[in-house]
């Protein structure tokens, strides 16, 4: 039977603590708690890595952040050697920030990029400092130079970025707001989360649910690094932090 873990970072991805309770523990030492301020990996984003204080001051770092049978069920797993908590046992938990903040910088430079090139996206990759979107786009008259620049005036108009819920109909009768060619929303909840940019989301709206930044000014300096074919109709945008080298 799966379990449900309130995921605290779906309302408030600025949560760098918390407090949470165990409510199992896997054949494989995968920890599940009642509430989490950590990401499981999903959607092209990474899970989240920190670590459990527990009650005697001891600290269990954990090395991933996973879901199991279903999104809802979110599993911890902690680093080789650590104990295990208790069944039960109230915890501190605590992310990686730095880490996850540049996650989040990231994924949202991703959602920009999927603004300045409008085609569906084939696949998509957030890492730390490295990420790639992948677009159904045969011939791309794109240049890293004119890309990088449309996205710095995004991310320096400084726009504000927040989420919405839709039920699934609205969904169903909006299907544009999916951007994703081959993989579609869970749906049979009810609801889905958006992510909106720009004031009554005007820059941009699509089904996600990752972890954002407020305000796309907190993304930082961005570029292009490369554009690589991938098939006869794949083109890969690649997006690194910093300044773009010198040509």
């Amino acid at each position: 039977m799966s379990l449900k873990t309130e995921a605290l970072f779906r309302d408030d991805a600025y949560l760098r603590t918390g407090a949470a309770q165990v409510v199992a523990i896997n054949d494989r030492g995968g920890i599940v708690l009642d509430r989490t301020i950590f990401y499981a990996t999903s959607g092209g984003q990474p899970g989240d890595t920190g670590y459990f204080q527990r009650g005697d001051g001891s600290r269990i770092d954990i090395a991933a952040t996973v879901t199991g049978e279903t999104k809802d069920e979110i599993i911890h797993v902690p680093a080789p050697d650590q104990p295990l908590p208790e069944m039960g046992e109230s915890l501190t938990i605590a992310i990686d920030w730095e880490r996850r903040h540049r996650l989040m910088r990231m994924h949202t430079a991703c959602h920009l990029l999927s603004v300045v090139c409008p085609f569906p996206i084939t696949g998509a990759s957030v890492s730390e400092d490295d990420s790639r979107v992948d677009f159904d786009l045969p011939d791309t008259g794109y240049s890293k130079e004119d890309v990088t620049a449309k996205l710095l005036e995004l991310v320096r108009a400084d726009h504000p970025v927040f989420t919405r819920w839709i039920t699934d109909e609205e969904l169903a009768a909006n299907s544009g707001l999916i951007k994703s060619k081959n993989v579609r929303p869970p749906s049979g909840t009810g609801r889905i989360r958006l992510v909106c940019i720009g004031e009554d989301a005007s820059i941009d709206s699509q089904p996600c649910g990752g972890t954002h930044v407020k305000r796309t000014g907190e993304v930082g300096e961005i570029y292009i690094g490369k554009i690589e074919k991938k098939g006869r109709e794949n083109r890969r945008f690649r997006i690194r932090f910093g300044s773009a080298p010198p040509v």
